[in-house]
This record gives structure tokens, C-alpha cells and sequence, in this order.
């Protein structure tokens, strides 16, 4: 059963939980040709969502500077833009 909840305001381990749901009930099959459908639209907006977020984790990653010593400084900003 997939939720209400619009995936552009899911959370990645949200987004993540629903895909496999969507993934599963597709698989089962048991589904009706329209929900089928509606079903792998979601998954595929689903899939988008943990990609991004996964990406934007990857660039707060990325931004971590290093001293001399290889420590921690703190954070470059993102493109403020």
C-alpha cells in the first residue's frame, strides 16, 4: 500500500521503504494493469527522489574540508545560489 504523501517531501529512508513496498507489489504481480501503471510511476518518481538525496549527501560530503592533519575544519558552503 503506498501512501499519500507527496515523494518530493519524503524523506531518502522514507522514499526508500515505499520504493520497496511499490517494487514488492509489482513483483507479486497481483496487481490490475492501471494499478500496475500507477504503481511503477511512483516507484519511478520514488527512485528519483533517493537518487537526489543520496546526491545531495554526496555534495555535503564533498564540501568537508581537511586541515594539515587530515582533521575536520568545517564545511565549505554549497553554492549559495
Amino acid at each position: 500500500m503506498t501512501t499519500e504523501t507527496p515523494v518530493t517531501e519524503m524523506s531518502f529512508e522514507q522514499a526508500m521503504q515505499e520504493l520497496e513496498r511499490v517494487v514488492d507489489q509489482l513483483e507479486r504481480g497481483d496487481v490490475a494493469l492501471d494499478a500496475s501503471i500507477a504503481l511503477y510511476e511512483r516507484g519511478a518518481a520514488l527512485k528519483k527522489r533517493c537518487e537526489d538525496e543520496l546526491k545531495r549527501a554526496e555534495e555535503k560530503v564533498a564540501a568537508i574540508t581537511l586541515d594539515a592533519n587530515g582533521q575536520p575544519t568545517g564545511t565549505q558552503p554549497l553554492d549559495a545560489g
